[in-house]
């Protein structure tokens, strides 16, 4: 049992010493855009700011407002206003009405074969004319010079594709909790600063802030590509990528915003759509999954003070340089550092969110998403 016990917790040790290292060097390479300076005006192109709502009517008012605050010369916003029954496309229409810059659209009828989200991008698509577009969401908060500096950014790099990991506004214990997990969980699970590397098959997308030369959105096949896929903005970056065209990543901050999920129980059923097709609908990724998660972040602390000798020196190291690696992500997400030691706490609650997500869905044979029910067959059918 001792050897047992030595094994385990010696592997969950190695996997965490490689991956202090993989992050501390990928995480300090991905650039800021605090870094970039603000274009100046004959330098900016025109661009493009797309977003899809539905009932949207809490979140939309705060949020458009710093779209249409935006200091750039030459850009527009397209609204698409997906099937509400509140009160959002009232709000879209009344501030239409007094900014030129904003053009809204409404979307009564899904056709077959689209989810809501894809279908509405693709709408507003068709309907801008900038040179660049820049994918958001109806609840994500900008600074007034976002757009210059990413130009500036994606020019100095080469990239036609830009995505920016956005800073989240949290106010909950459960929200800072599960936030930090995820940060780390989203480092190590995509490697976001590989996007850049073309000999590297790594991938980055954010729905908060994804914006990409027209002329490489329609060589990727826009979102038609995306009809069904649930988990589009990671997947759009995937679809830039092996397309050939240039992409990168970069750190946000405060320049561009987002309260994802208003308390622990909204999240919990926000992402009960995502986790499982985050897997491909395959149940054997998902089990791979809660298991990893569970073994490699929790039974090291549960293991401590029961085992001796090297098991113990491999858990002590197995539960300190996840802390570690967690502050830094705390201090990105602007939550207190004291958070990282809730690590633990967060994989137990992603492990089971997880496993909601896969039960919920396969229970239901598909995915309740705003409203509307897809079934399972057509969702496998759209992966991208």
């Amino acid at each position: 049992m001792h050897t047992f016990w030595s094994v385990g917790l010696g592997l969950a040790a190695l996997f965490w010493i490689i991956e202090a290292i993989v992050l501390a060097r990928g995480v300090s390479s991905i650039p800021s855009i605090r870094d970039a300076a603000p274009a100046r005006d004959p330098d900016c192109p025109t661009i493009s700011v797309l977003f899809a709502g539905r009932d949207e009517a809490e979140k939309l008012p705060g949020a458009l407002t710093t779209m249409l605050w935006l200091d750039y010369p030459q850009y527009e916003v397209i609204a698409v206003d997906d099937r509400s029954s509140d009160a959002t496309g009232a709000i879209l229409e009344a501030a239409a009405r007094k900014d030129s810059r904003l053009r809204t659209l409404r979307v009564d009828r899904l056709p077959r074969g689209w989810l809501g989200k894809p279908y509405a991008l693709e709408r507003a698509y068709e309907n801008s004319s900038g040179e660049w577009v820049v994918f958001t969401d109806a609840d994500v908060h900008f600074t007034p010079d976002v757009l210059r500096r990413a130009i500036t950014l994606a020019n100095r790099r080469h990239w036609a594709h830009l995505t920016l990991l956005s800073g989240v506004r949290m106010h909950t214990f459960g929200e800072k909790v599960a936030m930090t997990f995820f940060g780390t969980a989203f480092m190590i699970g995509t490697r976001p600063w590989a996007a850049s590397n073309q000999r590297s098959h790594g991938y980055s997308g954010v729905g908060a802030f994804q914006m990409i030369r027209r002329s490489a959105y329609e060589k990727m096949g826009t979102h038609r590509r995306l009809a069904m896929e649930v988990v589009d903005d990671m997947k759009l970056g995937k679809l830039v990528k092996q397309a050939g065209v240039s992409s990168g990543v970069a750190t946000a901050g405060d320049w561009v915003n987002v309260h994802w999920h208003a308390g622990f129980g909204n999240m919990v059923r926000g992402t009960t759509k995502n986790l499982f097709a985050a897997t491909g609908y395959r149940v054997w990724v998902a089990a791979t999954g809660m298991i990893g998660v569970l073994w490699l972040c929790v039974l090291p602390l549960l293991a401590l003070p029961f085992v001796h000798g090297w098991a113990r020196v491999f858990a002590a190291v197995a539960v300190a340089l996840p802390v570690f690696a967690t502050a830094g992500v705390a201090f990105e997400l602007r939550a207190p550092a004291l958070y990282a030691l809730t690590f633990p706490l967060g994989a137990l609650v992603f492990a089971w969110m997880l496993a909601r997500s896969t039960i919920v869905t396969l229970w239901q044979r598909g995915i309740v998403w705003r409203g509307t029910f897809y079934p399972l067959e057509e969702l496998k059918r759209g992966l991208v």
